[in-house]
């Protein structure tokens, strides 16, 4: 009797052991599977988030495009040193103009770049340093280069430069891309010297900026006869200005347009715009073209 109470309670004893040891098992696997979830769910969350990184620095480079005004983009035009066309470098369309607006940012160049921008066309503001000395210049360029338009150079005093020192070319010419560049964040790409007169000096001045040079084909609105708007309209869109002594047309494929900040160039800016647009033309982009 007292070996089977014997047998029976060492059979419990057995039976009890063999329940703990699969509990302690079961509560093992249990914590390894645990453990394996929140490894998982780590890796994820670490995945996610540098996936997020990965896109926050995508998004900021292309904010930064953005403010910049546009993506770099390959050239596809260059500047003739000898006619100041603009011509095409491989197969781009060849029968395209270049607006470009001179003495800037006087009393309209703010409105004249919104309306290019309107009209979804680029152009080349040349700005001169005595405009852009204040607060209320600086504003103005700025705003202007905001809208995605290139900024040039056109000296800080618009002088005859041939006619003066070496050393005076070169303050008025690096003066204003100091100033530009301490406005909009970059020095201008493009030089153009007043009255059309460079020197051998200016030239090399300009070289040494990185700036390509570039005069124009042709322009009416600093002529007494083409100061009243629909007259000036007129005279660029066929390129003809009889009473400047054009009696025949310089519009021509690559015609590098000259403009001035003046009352009746804006009024007359759209129908220049549309009046080039409705004979074929395209107004080309000026980030497209090469650059020193």
């Amino acid at each position: 009797m007292k070996q089977s109470r014997m047998s029976t309670y060492l059979y419990m004893i057995l039976v009890l052991c063999i329940l703990l040891i699969a509990c302690s098992n079961d509560s093992e696997s249990v914590g390894k599977g645990k453990s394996n979830e929140e490894s998982e769910t780590n890796e994820n969350a670490n995945a996610q988030n540098k996936d997020q990184s990965e896109e926050k620095d995508e998004q900021d480079q292309t904010d930064e495009q953005k403010q910049d005004g546009l993506e770099k983009q390959e050239p596809e035009y260059y500047i003739s040193e000898e006619t100041a066309t603009v011509l095409p470098l491989d197969d781009a369309n060849e029968k395209i103009v270049l607006l470009t607006i001179d003495d800037v940012p006087d009393a309209h160049a703010v409105e004249m770049a919104h309306t290019l921008k309107d009209l979804g066309v680029g152009a080349i503001f040349f700005a001169n340093g005595h405009f852009i000395n204040d607060d209320e210049g600086a504003d103005k360029l700025k705003e202007i280069h905001d809208m995605g338009f290139l900024i040039g150079n056109h000296t800080n005093t618009h002088p005859v430069l041939p006619e003066l020192t070496e050393k005076e070319q070169t303050d008025e010419i690096v003066s204003v891309s100091d100033r530009i560049e301490e406005i909009i964040g970059e020095r201008p790409k493009f030089f153009r010297a007043p009255h059309g007169m460079n020197s051998d000096h200016s030239k090399a001045v300009a070289k040494e900026e990185n700036m390509t040079i570039m005069n124009w084909t042709y322009g009416y609105d600093y002529f007494d006869a083409y100061t009243e708007p629909q007259a000036l309209a007129e005279a660029m869109i066929t390129g003809e200005g009889p009473e400047a002594g054009v009696d025949y047309s310089l519009l021509k494929p690559g015609a590098n347009l000259l403009m001035h900040d003046r009352n009746w160039t804006n009024e007359a800016l759209k129908d220049i715009v549309e009046g080039l647009q409705n004979q074929g033309y395209e107004i080309v982009d000026p980030h497209l073209i090469e650059t020193s």
